[in-house]
């Protein structure tokens, strides 16, 4: 049973048996699994903690422990901008189950650990999965460590080499804000897949390069989200995603 997880820089963790308790929130292609509401009270939170964040013009994966019992107190993670293809995502390992657990640093100590760089899709999207990179495919996982509902490490000889979201559709919010608590309506799971196509590589190479099928694509997301009366806060989340791609090439 995995009881030690080494991060980048040789820093380490113990696993517990306290998941964190927090409903994660997905905001676009960022992961939060903190208590904070707002931007003043993430700043605090950054000040009152220790551990891996981020700086100005650097985004690694964020874990942050409160210092007296340096126990996890949040994380935040960024999915990746690249899909792997459909052939490299079949060989995901099998996933072991996944051990509901917190974790302890070994010592009061800042660290830095680097963000994935390859999503794994699952059909549908049921799953994301982000990677370190695709090296990881050729070995078994050693342990998935449920640091949250629904997300979890991915370990591998001992190492974090990723995370897992299970259903992100369920999550997706805007700002801050809570998820909405009901199910994501079959419409916003769809376009959730929709548009991750158009965001991740292969697709939004096709969309930067003014390909007009993928434009059309784009265009017709926009629409049919802003269209879309029910489950309005995951839609609108889905808007901001592809904000900026409509507005810099579908214009």
């Amino acid at each position: 049973m995995t009881t030690k997880l080494k991060f980048d820089g040789g820093w380490s963790a113990t696993v517990t048996d306290e998941p964190l308790k927090l409903v994660p929130r997905l905001l676009g292609t960022f992961l939060i699994v903190s208590p904070y509401a707002d931007r003043v009270e993430r700043e605090k939170f950054l000040t009152d903690t220790f551990g891996s964040q981020d700086w100005l013009w650097d985004l690694p994966d964020i874990f942050r422990f409160d210092p007296s019992g340096r126990r996890l107190v949040g994380a935040e993670f960024r999915i990746p901008e690249a899909s792997a293809p459909a052939e490299d995502s079949a060989r995901l390992p099998g996933m072991p189950e996944v051990r509901p657990g917190g974790l302890r640093a070994d010592k009061v100590e800042d660290f830095r650990h680097e963000m994935c760089t390859v999503l794994c899709r699952a059909p549908g999207d049921a799953v994301l999965t982000c990677l370190r990179d695709l090296d990881v495919l050729d070995e078994p996982l050693d342990a998935r460590i449920g640091i949250a509902p629904d997300v979890a490490l991915l370990v591998q000889h001992g190492n974090v080499v990723g995370w897992s979201l299970t259903d992100p559709a369920r999550y997706l919010t805007t700002a801050y804000a809570a998820p909405d608590p009901n199910p994501p309506s079959p419409s916003t799971r769809r376009l959730l897949t929709e548009c991750l196509d158009l965001i991740t590589t292969p697709g939004v190479d096709d969309v930067v390069d003014g390909e007009p099928a993928a434009l059309a694509r784009l265009r017709a997301a926009d629409e049919t989200l802003r269209a879309q009366r029910e489950d309005r806060h995951r839609a609108d989340t889905l808007l901001e995603l592809i904000a900026t791609y409509v507005e810099d090439y579908a214009s």
